[in-house]
């Protein structure tokens, strides 16, 4: 094993030592969502036409996917879900889905408020590039004041999405937002906290993902993400991925205040750095062009198989490895959850398609 030349440590030391928690499981709350996954040629210009050449309907939103997945991977601990759905079919079918795979839905309410939110996931074939119409349906009337803290055993709270949960999004006195709040709720009642954030073209980040860092002990963003709440570039104008500015992105999370972990995740690989400035990359599998059927669940794929590797207490290294295996069995088909695989099935993958060159020569 090699020693990181910047910090002289092994990789793999990371987390050995640790107290156990009397806590097990993990609570994924946010977007509960029914996505509607559609193939198509190409994405077309206004008022000419796209042709839609399979469709598939799956999971969507964060804690729905993230939940399926670990389920699938076969984690060892409990699972619970928080949020809202419709009294609508859709509503009647997520909350089935989750009993199937033993997903506690105590927190997860059916409301006649609003129907279960919905996304139209537009998929071009060729370069599995994504387009979303995204419906909020009960999503936006998620305020969380349901969940009781003291009453799950569970050690990770998993949330997401900022900037797609309206009522969460909303301002707070004391916290900067609702979602802070309740992020240090979470922390004050002995979990660990975990978020993910939506992709979008905006200037949001900063007022609503900025006040959450205070109150989260695992940043899970990918690069553009991270790069939008930090202020960084994680790409050159060539489009190549700038590990230099990852470094900095990472480093201007935690000082923001990430408490342990900040992970971004990118389709050539991820990048975990610690609070003692310890970093880790990891280079994603080299798949071939046939094998990705669609790209829509690969970061909550990630997330799942970092979360597993948090929560068992694994080294980075390894936490990394299972993250960008998952990410891989996602790839394989066009929604969100249908692709993932058992554990075992997963790590296989990087035996067989084998790992890109690495990221970075330091280790």
């Amino acid at each position: 094993m090699k020693r990181c030349r910047r910090t002289g440590r092994f990789p793999y030391q990371f987390m050995k030592g640790k107290s156990a928690s009397t806590r097990a499981g993990l609570l994924a709350g946010g977007n509960w969502i029914i996505d509607q996954v559609k193939l198509i040629d190409a994405y077309p210009q206004p008022e000419h036409l796209g042709n839609i050449l399979s469709q598939h309907q799956g999971t969507g939103g964060a804690p729905y996917n993230v939940l399926l997945d670990l389920a699938i991977l076969g984690a060892g601990f409990p699972l619970a879900a928080a949020g809202l759905v419709g009294k609508d079919a859709l509503g009647s079918l997520i909350l089935a889905d989750c009993q199937k795979h033993r997903i506690d839905t105590r927190f997860l309410t059916p409301t006649a408020e609003a129907p279960t939110s919905y996304t139209d996931v537009m998929t071009e074939k060729a370069t599995g590039r994504r387009t979303f119409f995204h419906h909020r349906g009960a999503n936006a009337f998620w305020d969380a004041k349901g969940l009781d803290f003291n009453k799950t055993k569970a050690k990770i709270f998993h949330l997401g999405y900022l900037l797609l949960l309206d009522k969460l999004d909303q301002p707070d006195a004391k916290y900067g937002t609702k979602a802070a709040r309740l992020l240090a709720a979470a922390q004050a009642a002995g979990l660990k906290t975990s978020i993910d954030v939506v992709s979008e073209d905006s200037d949001r980040f900063n007022k609503i993902v900025t006040p959450a860092l205070k109150y989260v002990d695992y940043c899970i963003l990918n690069e553009i993400e991270a790069g939008k709440t930090a202020g960084f570039k994680a790409r050159g104008a060539d489009g190549k991925l700038d590990t230099v500015a990852l470094r900095h992105t990472a480093g201007a999370l935690l000082q923001q205040g990430v408490r342990e972990l900040v992970i971004i995740h990118f389709p050539e690989g991820g990048f975990a750095r610690d609070r003692k400035g310890l970093d880790v990359w990891q280079s994603s599998l080299k798949l071939p062009n046939n094998f990705i059927a669609g790209s829509a669940g690969a970061g909550d794929a990630f997330c799942a198989g970092m979360l597993l590797g948090l929560h068992e207490e694994w080294d980075l290294q390894r936490c990394l490895l299972t993250a960008v295996c998952a990410a891989a069995a996602s790839l394989s088909h066009p929604t969100c959850t249908e692709g993932m695989k058992p554990l075992s099935a997963c790590l296989a993958l990087a035996k067989k398609f084998g790992v890109r060159p690495p990221l970075e020569s330091d280790f």
